[in-house]
């Protein structure tokens, strides 16, 4: 009944869309989303919509596969001195921007240089770079200070901000610029005159795009793209987007809501795609260390006796196909999954929390929660963690905000205490992607303002690393400091589930949507 009700919104929200210049519909898919996309510049801002943008429109030197393996995209292959030092790379034939120039290795080391101003894990390339230079059109050289063990995942992460290739001549604008101009490499074009914002944008088909030989797998593999264009709808209510995918009227939505999955599973006319894993998100509360109590590692250390992951994510409705438990820090079913120290996690209970509460120097100071309406994961995980703290002796003042206030507020030292949030688990599950604690010792309230300078140490020594046996103990000792310290608390793992149209085939399972390969009928 809550679907039909909305029918009629649907009209109203999609009226009006038919002025714009698009294709024949039948080469047209239709997608929704999980909000507009607004910064168009890549390397700007780290926005998930923005990184799903980049990936349609640019292209990067490397991607991982379905494993995560990373594997040559632009790059037709790369060669390392014996002393690990000079890395020398050659770009593969064929490639064009969409303005019809070709993609040179000037153009990639001009894109890279201006990435890593913006990107934790390109700083971290630069500065143990002794230059990065162009050789000829296809050849770029990085010499190196001293052995990297991350090169290739660096050059190929999908961590957000992405390291996507643009001309040189728009690579020149400073980081803490945005680009004017739109010009990638990648399968599809976009264009100004296509985009009508807070409507709709459409992005086409690539005709000179030349994919890779091997087949498709996840980011990794050939770019094909079988639909004429990519037509993207603004329709910010989840349940009119819903309803709309029901009456046929658009092809894919990206977050499916919860309340409404299984009304979608009984229709055969819907595909419901779960994902697991690298796929799935991890919520945290965030803790302020500057902030007292909070800046007592006992009184923070109290919340992991207390935090309930099970009851967060029945909370959100979602059986254990969708959401599950998870003590690691850096994610379960990734290659950072640790259990050390995760002691406190395993068993929460309110009377333990009080008892461990009681012994601390909390005095019933109040402590602001920060619940953000707008979101409902955040909202609803939030509005849990306020009963239990008060059920274990908290003297709890949850303070309802939007999530864009919220971000605000947290940039102050005082005023508030605790916030949740959620992020992918690709960015999670690697210690230096990981925007919980990435910022630690920088005063920003991004971290809490947390400062552990044996984590930046570890940090370092991980970055160094030449493989995964080399990281494991590092990852170990992180997630002891971590939680020793009540750091930040997890508060469980879980799919948003997309939905499509049946009737599409071979869409790539990925919690950022990826449109080619994809065939519509």
């Amino acid at each position: 009944m809550r679907v039909m009700r909305r029918l009629g919104l649907v009209a109203a929200a999609l009226a009006g869309l038919a002025g714009a210049p698009k294709p024949s519909p039948a080469a047209n898919l239709t997608a929704v989303l999980e909000a507009e996309i607004v910064t168009l510049d890549p390397h700007f801002i780290g926005a998930y919509i923005t990184r799903t943008f980049g990936y349609m429109v640019f292209d990067t030197l490397y991607a991982p596969d379905s494993n995560f393996n990373y594997r040559p995209q632009m790059v037709q292959g790369h060669t390392v001195s014996d002393d690990r030092l000079t890395w020398t790379f050659t770009l593969r034939p064929g490639l064009a921007f969409h303005d019809g120039q070709p993609v040179r290795a000037q153009d990639v080391v001009a894109s890279l240089q201006r990435w890593a101003t913006r990107a934790a894990l390109g700083g971290r390339l630069m500065a143990v770079t002794e230059s990065l230079t162009a050789t000829d059109e296809r050849t770029f050289v990085l010499k190196l200070k001293e052995p990297y063990g991350l090169v290739i995942e660096t050059l190929g992460t999908m961590a957000s901000p992405t390291p996507f290739i643009m001309p040189e001549r728009l690579a020149r604008t400073p980081g803490t610029e945005r680009i004017t101009e739109i010009v990638g490499s990648g399968p599809f074009i976009y264009s100004r005159a296509d985009h009508r914002q807070g409507d709709r944008m459409l992005l086409r088909r690539n005709p000179n795009y030349v994919p890779r030989d091997e087949p498709a797998d996840f980011l990794a593999g050939g770019k094909r793209v079988m639909i004429d264009a990519l037509d993207i709808r603004v329709v910010p209510d989840a349940g009119t987007a819903a309803a709309a995918l029901q009456a046929g009227q658009i092809d894919y939505m990206q977050y499916a809501p919860f309340d409404l999955l299984r009304n979608f599973e009984r229709d055969r006319r819907i595909t419901v795609q779960n994902f697991t894993g690298a796929h799935m998100f991890t919520g945290h509360y965030r803790l302020n260390h500057a902030n007292p109590p909070f800046n007592d590692p006992a009184i923070r250390s109290v919340l992991l006796r207390l935090v309930d992951q099970a009851e967060v994510m029945a909370g959100f409705g979602l059986d254990q196909r969708y959401a599950r438990t998870c003590q690691a820090f850096f994610t379960c079913g990734g290659p950072n999954e640790s259990a050390a120290g995760v002691g406190p996690v395993t068993d929460p209970s309110i009377e333990a929390a009080r008892t461990a509460l009681r012994a601390t120097r909390y005095n019933n100071e109040p402590i602001v929660l920060m619940v953000a309406s707008d979101l409902e994961a955040a909202r609803v995980s939030t509005d849990i963690l306020a009963d239990r703290m008060r059920r274990a002796g908290f003297n709890v003042d949850a303070q309802v905000t939007d999530w864009a206030t919220l971000l605000a507020r947290r940039t102050r030292r005082e005023g508030w205490h605790i916030y949740g949030v959620h992020a992918l688990n690709v960015d999670l599950g690697n210690p230096l992607t990981n925007s919980v604690i990435n910022f630690n010792c920088q005063d920003t309230g991004t971290a809490g303002f947390m400062c552990f300078p044996r984590l930046n140490e570890l940090y370092d020594a991980f970055a160094r690393a030449p493989d995964a046996a080399s990281r494991r103990p590092l990852v170990d000792e992180m997630q002891q400091i971590i939680y020793s310290q009540g750091v930040a608390v997890p508060w469980g793992q879980f799919a948003q589930p997309a939905a499509f149209r049946s009737n599409l085939r071979n869409m790539i399972p990925s919690a950022i949507p990826l449109f080619w390969n994809v065939e519509k009928p």
